[in-house]
Order: structure tokens, then sequence, then C-alpha cells
């Protein structure tokens, strides 16, 4: 598991790097309006959009991702952070955080990965805070960053395209809006971007209902 999250670290670090505070920390800071509270990276990886959070806002930024030794790395990468990026082990599914505590969530491609959405949809509604937001799925910014990173994908693993295209077979937009359906979140939609990313957008009301 080490190996495995090193190397996905690095790939993280050398190829992904240049949309996180650019691309997607920037529009989710300018799309929220948030910019103060706590804010949530799901399945953060090597915790590079969490700091990109912290240092574009005032939010404190909770790292959070199923695998240990990314936990791990993720320290690393935050040492700089001034202790507002917090890393911490756990399962979107069962997350380890509070009802209504968090301003602002954001996940860049662990989507893919999770293996009940529905579930997933409903911890996250559950942790935001009245009038807190939240997005999750996977964006390149631009056609021109998207084609850079395949291209450099493609020379380190010759199936990229087919891994691709086999995650994005399994969370379609029409699987995502079946499975937001499915979840019962009271506010959500999709947004599509023009290079072919999709966000979830969850909101939770100023007022909720669910507020306990």
């Amino acid at each position: 598991m080490k190996k495995s999250a090193e190397g996905f670290a690095r790939v993280a670090r050398e190829v992904f790097a240049p949309i996180y505070p650019p691309v997607v920390a920037e529009q989710a800071l300018a799309w929220s309006g948030i910019r103060d509270g706590i804010a949530l990276d799901l399945g953060s990886g090597p915790g590079l959009l969490s700091v990109a959070l912290a240092e574009k806002s005032n939010l404190s930024v909770v790292a959070l991702d199923a695998d240990p030794a990314m936990s791990r790395i993720a320290r690393t990468t935050a040492a700089g952070s001034a202790g507002r990026v917090i890393p911490v082990t756990g399962d979107v599914h069962c997350m380890p955080i509070r009802d209504n505590t968090v301003s602002l969530i954001v996940s860049r491609g662990s989507i893919y990965f999770w293996e009940d959405r529905p579930r997933a949809f409903l911890e996250i509604e559950r942790v935001l805070r009245p009038g807190g937001v939240a997005y999750v799925g996977g964006s390149f910014g631009t056609p021109e960053l998207r084609e850079t990173i395949f291209n450099e994908m493609r020379r380190r693993n010759p199936n990229w395209d087919s891994d691709v295209a086999r995650r994005s077979g399994q969370a379609t937009p029409e699987t995502l809006r079946k499975e937001l359906a499915e979840s019962g979140v009271a506010h959500a939609r999709l947004r599509e971007e023009e290079e072919g990313g999709m966000w979830v957008e969850i909101r939770k009301d100023a007022i909720s209902p669910r507020a306990r």
C-alpha cells in the first residue's frame, strides 16, 4: 500500500499539480463564495488541493483519505500550512466528522472510486453546515490543460485512455443524476464543464430541516 500511495503522490505532483490551485481551488471558492470556516477535501491524496484551498482562503482544511499511507504523505505536503491543513484517515461512506460542521467540500477524481455513491452523497449532506456547499467530481479546467495532462499520462501509462473510459463509464451524467435521486439529498445538481469534466453540486439550506 505504501508503494502505491507514493506512486500516486508522485504522479499527482508531477502531472496533475498545475490544475489544483488555478482551477479546482479557485473554481470552488468562486462558485461557493465561501472563504471562512472548515473545508473538507475528500479523497485528498497527497494533499495538493487541500493546501491550495488553505492558501487561497481563510479556511481550515480537513484532508480526508481512506489510505493511512496517503494521509502520512499529506502531512508532509501540509507542513508549511501553519496547521490549517489537517490530514485525517477516513471513509467517505462514514466520515469521522460531526453533523452540520463543514462549510465547503471539494473532491476531485475520487468520486469514480466510491463504492456506494448515494450513501456518500448523504454523508456529504450530513456534514455540511446549513448554507454549506459541496463540489465533487472532476475537471481539467481547459481543453488545453486536459490535453497536456492526457499526453503525459499516455506516455507513462499505455492503458491510460481505456482506464479513463472505464472509470468515466461508471459515473456518467445519467448515472450520477440517478444516484443523486436515489440518495434523497435535498438540493443537488450536475455542473458539466466545457472540457468534459463535471461536478456534483450539493447544497444545504441555510435553515435546514436536517440540522440537529
